[in-house]
Parts: structure tokens; sequence; C-alpha cells
């Protein structure tokens, strides 16, 4: 919840990925615009995620949640989970409107907020996102309450893996145009935003449907190249499948693009990663984080993965854990498989739910030991900080470092002097002016 008063103004909740916090922003824009922060008793937006059934979970108790703390609000949901599933949305007492994914981004959705008592059907407004054709680029200014800025290029996805229920949440795979696109970062980077990052559903797809089938590394590199006084480029989570040569070329030739790539990886085994109907194989993944290495000795890797996939056996899965060695991977995102209700995945045989949090807590006990490892070796280095909320910064490779004296927003030096609780600890040695 944000810090305004419980019983008044607008409050919007955000679950999920970095594309959900950017458009986040944008429905608090439109929902101010039609007047939501001045209704009697306020309101509060939820903008849901599907990923898991576990984020579903977490979207209901903060709906009963915000209900309790806030009696005379109304309650609005959309997202990717209210867009999936609006009816598990609509049956809850506490919730007065259920927004679509498309819906969500436009003030006059939430101006038709009906009257409480209305029944379950008529407060859902949930259309059919496959039919949308096109993404907006919903320009923003700025990001409540974040030192780096979001900017969505992409939506959707063309891909059908099997456990995923995403697709049915966003539509197929939609590009903001370049021109757009630097554009919005122009702006931010005047309202003195010294770091952006590149957000999507299936952020290297960029460009497919767009004339002359464009490249996501042409868009990194036009950004680059008209807006140099951008000090950081960030990419979210890729499919280095689809990395392309321009890309790999910006990686290993501009240094404002940070040394850090997070993988959409799922799986260290083929057999699991064809019964994903992923387009990769582990050898593939090795060998990408390799040549990337040869072109930017400093980068970082980032990677989901999941456990306890339908059908994973225990060697199977030893090799989701070789693999984190095998391609140096630092920083792991785990997920126990969560079977979603409509994908194949959920009608394959399932592995025992304590075998799949076993494994998922063994992924994770790993994932800690080589972020420890990586840390440890950065410590007694120099490292150039980006400062967030309090103390807290980041690294260019995306490691936390505690730091006090230094201001929020600001760019600074730091020595780094030790580990402590899974954070670097660093004191500045230069800095430079606030924004």
């Amino acid at each position: 919840m944000s810090d305004d008063d419980p019983s008044n103004g607008l409050d919007v909740l955000t679950f999920g990925c970095r594309l959900n916090t950017y458009e986040s922003e944008v429905m608090r824009r439109e929902a101010v615009s039609a007047g939501l922060d001045t209704l009697p008793g306020g309101a509060v937006v939820v903008n849901t995620c599907a990923v898991t059934g576990e984020a579903v979970r977490q979207a209901r108790a903060a709906i009963r949640r915000a209900r309790r703390e806030r009696p005379a609000s109304r309650i609005i949901v959309s997202g990717c989970a209210a867009q999936t599933e609006p009816e598990t949305f609509a049956q809850m007492d506490e919730v007065d409107l259920v927004l679509g994914n498309e819906e969500k981004l436009h003030a006059h959705s939430y101006r038709q907020l009906p009257d409480f008592g209305v029944n379950q059907f008529e407060k859902v407004r949930v259309n059919d996102i496959m039919a949308v054709k096109e993404t907006a680029s919903h320009m923003v200014d700025a990001i409540e309450n974040r030192t780096r800025a979001f900017v969505q290029v992409q939506n959707g996805c063309d891909h059908r893996c099997t456990f995923c229920i995403i697709p049915f949440g966003r539509g197929n795979s939609r590009s903001v145009p370049a021109g757009e696109v630097v554009d919005q970062i122009k702006r931010l980077v005047g309202n003195g935003y010294k770091e952006v990052v590149l957000t999507g559903v299936d952020l290297t797809s960029w460009g497919a449907d767009l004339p002359a089938t464009p490249s996501l590394g042409r868009l990194v590199q036009a950004i680059l190249k008209n807006i140099p006084e951008l000090q950081r480029l960030r990419l979210s989570s890729i499919d280095s499948i689809e990395v392309d040569e321009a890309l790999m070329e910006a990686i290993g030739g501009d240094v404002r693009l940070m040394p850090h790539l997070h993988l959409s990886l799922q799986s260290g085994d083929d057999m699991i990663l064809k019964r994903m109907k992923r387009r990769h194989l582990r050898d593939d993944t090795i060998r990408f984080c390799n040549d990337v290495r040869a072109v930017r000795p400093e980068i970082v890797f980032g990677a989901d993965i999941i456990a306890g996939f339908p059908t994973e056996t225990e060697e199977m899965f030893e090799n989701s854990l070789r693999i984190i060695d095998e391609a140096g991977l630092t920083h792991l995102h785990v997920f126990p498989f969560s079977p979603r209700k409509g994908t194949p995945a959920a009608r394959m045989p399932q592995i025992d739910r304590g075998v799949v949090k076993d494994r998922a807590r063994r992924l994770r006990i790993r994932g800690e030991q080589v972020l420890q490892q990586h840390m440890e070796g950065m410590v007694g280095t120099v490292q150039s900080v980006l400062m967030e909320r309090g103390d807290m910064g980041r690294t260019h490779n995306f490691a936390p470092v505690m730091i006090s004296s230094a201001s929020q927003k600001t760019i600074v030096d730091a020595r780094i002097d030790g580990v402590q609780d899974g954070r670097l600890v660093g004191d500045v040695i230069s800095s430079e002016q606030a924004a």
C-alpha cells in the first residue's frame, strides 16, 4: 500500500513483472484523470500477475486486506490474472470492478465504475486480448518511488510454452515503434532518470510486427546513439535464442548498456525444455553465455528456472543444477512449478508437491551460494552505483549495495568493503550531484 491517507485518495498495488510496474503508472494516471482519487473513500487499483497460482493467491489476499483497511474505497482489479480468470475476482465481494489488460490503460474504463451492489457479471469489463493489434507507447514522465525508469517497448507473446498462461493474458506480440520509444526515454532522462530498463513480455521479439521487421539490437543501438545523455540502459528478461548480431554489437561496444542479462532459461534439461516447448537447448544457453563473455568479460547472468516441471526426474533436475555452474549464472529466480488451468503442462503427469518444493529449495540454496561467491569476488573493487531508496543502490551488474551518506538518484563511485546479509557494503569515493 502507499503512504496515502488510508481512507482517501488512490492506491495502486502492483504484482509481478517490470512491465506491470510500468503499466501501473499508466493506470495511476488514467485513474486520476477519471477522478478516482476524488471519490468519497477513494479507490484501490490492483494490478495482478498470473504467472503462478501463488501470484493469484497473493493478489486475492491483498484485495481482502485492502477492503479491511479501506472499507469505503472502490476496489478495481486488473492485470494478467484478471484477464485470464476474471470470474475469480468478480466473485469476490470486496471487488467493485474487474478490467482487462487493455481496458486498464484507458481513463474511460475507470469513469464507468459501477455502483455498489451490482451483480458479478456487470462488474466485469474484460474483452478479447487477442483482438488487440497494436501497443501504444503510453508515455509517462515518472515512475512513482522509482530511481530507474521502466519503458514498455513490447507486449504479448506469439510463443506457446506449455506451462505459460501469459499469452492469454497479454495477447499476441506487439511492438512500440522505435521513434516513440526514443521520445519516451528522452522525456524520462530530461526528468532526471539516469537508468532506463526496456521491458516487454517477450522483449527479444521486439520489431517482428513492425515495417521492415527491425531487431531489438537495432532499437538498443538507436537509443544509445540518439540519447547520449542517457547514462544507463538495462534490458529486462530476454530469450537468448532470439538475440541478434546488432544486440551483441551493442553489448560489446557501449558501456552504457549494463553488463547484466536475465535469461528466460526455465530448465537445464533438454527433454524438459522440449516438453516446455522452449526453442533452445542447454548447450545453446551455455554457448550464448560464453559468446557474450567473449565480447563483454564483466557480464553477469541471471535466469528464471522452474523446479518440478511435470515428468522431471531427479537426473533431469540435476541438469538444471549443473547448468548454473556450466553457464556461470549468478542471479537466479526460482519458481516451483505451478499448474495453470488451460495450459498443456497442467494436463501432464504431475510431480508430488513435496518433491517440487524440495527441488525449488535446493535451487535457491545453490543460487544463494553462487551469488555470495560473486559478491565476495567484488570486495576490494571500486564500483559505479546508482543509489535507490535509503542507503541501497545497484552496481552496473545489478548487485545490491549498502552505502551510507549517499543521496538517492545519484551515481556514486564506491569502494566495496565486504558482504553483509546478501548485499555488498561500500563507502563513497566520489559522487555526482543529485537529479
